[in-house]
């Protein structure tokens, strides 16, 4: 770990990022060249005191995880997430391998949509980062780790998965989910992370190993999505995506039409957060 390097570049990256090009507004009263260490924390989702321990070069070896984490938070494009790495001790990640890095163009896209439900998708299903509104609406997808980081892993191997969808919608999202899955392997080949994910569900899921059997490649969701909310029920909205194709990265904007009760809804939802203010039902589907 080359720690005054990593001091430099650490701060250079802060001082010529602007509230702007993270969603942030710019106080009439702001000094700061670039982002405050505060606000930079805040968007790689560590405490100020480590970052701006790592600004000073006095701090610990970032996990590969806060590598990542760092370079999300300080929009780097792929070159300097590298340089990053290597700065912190760690081999860069092998490009077509790693999917955790978030392309800094949908990053500057999300910036601008925190007062709408949006996330960052992998080609594994894994979710990168959402907004506020997202995690009231899904959840914090960001939380899982190892396999169940995948969606397509948590639907055919956690129940609990499939309760923001209506039951009768099952079958399309598992036919979905394979399809979409199969995409990858064959993208990426036979030794990939996409195709050792394949074989895991294969073996732990009657289900997927059948659809998977069907060899379907080309099933794709429609714009629009039926979605269960704990605390304001099931609303009708659009899904619009926006593809990396570098990267292999969607961005999934999810939007109502105003006027309807799905509009009202998330309108609520908004405002109610990530509250609960119901008592989760298992058992319901």
């Amino acid at each position: 770990m080359d720690r005054p390097e990593l001091a430099d570049f650490l701060r250079r990256r802060r001082q010529a990022l602007q509230p702007e090009d993270v969603g942030l507004f710019r106080g009439p009263r702001r000094r700061t060249s670039g982002l405050r260490r505060e606000e930079v924390a805040e968007l790689c989702v560590m405490s100020t005191d480590y970052y701006a321990r790592l600004e000073r070069g006095t701090g610990p070896q970032p996990s590969e995880q806060m590598a990542a984490a760092l370079a999300r938070g300080l929009r780097l494009s792929l070159a300097e997430r590298d340089h990053l790495f290597l700065l912190t001790g760690h081999n860069a990640p092998q490009r077509a391998l790693r999917s955790d890095h978030v392309s800094p163009g949908l990053m500057r896209v999300l910036d601008r949509l925190e007062d709408t439900p949006a996330q960052i998708m992998s080609g594994l299903g894994e979710t990168l980062v959402q907004t506020r509104l997202a995690r009231a609406l899904l959840g914090d997808q960001t939380q899982f780790t190892g396999l169940a980081r995948s969606a397509v892993y948590r639907w055919f191997t956690d129940p609990a998965s499939r309760l923001i969808y209506p039951e009768e919608d099952h079958p399309a999202h598992g036919r979905i989910y394979t399809a979409q899955l199969r995409s990858v392997v064959t993208q990426q080949g036979p030794k990939s992370a996409a195709a050792a994910l394949a074989d895991t569900l294969r073996g732990r899921s009657t289900e997927f190993a059948a659809l998977w059997s069907d060899h379907e490649i080309g099933v794709e969701y429609t714009s629009q999505k039926r979605l269960r909310n704990p605390e304001v029920g099931f609303m009708d909205l659009h899904c619009q995506t926006l593809l990396d194709p570098d990267q292999v990265q969607s961005l999934l904007v999810f939007t109502a039409t105003p006027g309807t009760e799905s509009y009202e809804k998330l309108q609520l939802l908004s405002v109610i957060g990530t509250q609960r203010l119901t008592v989760p039902n298992t058992t319901a589907q």
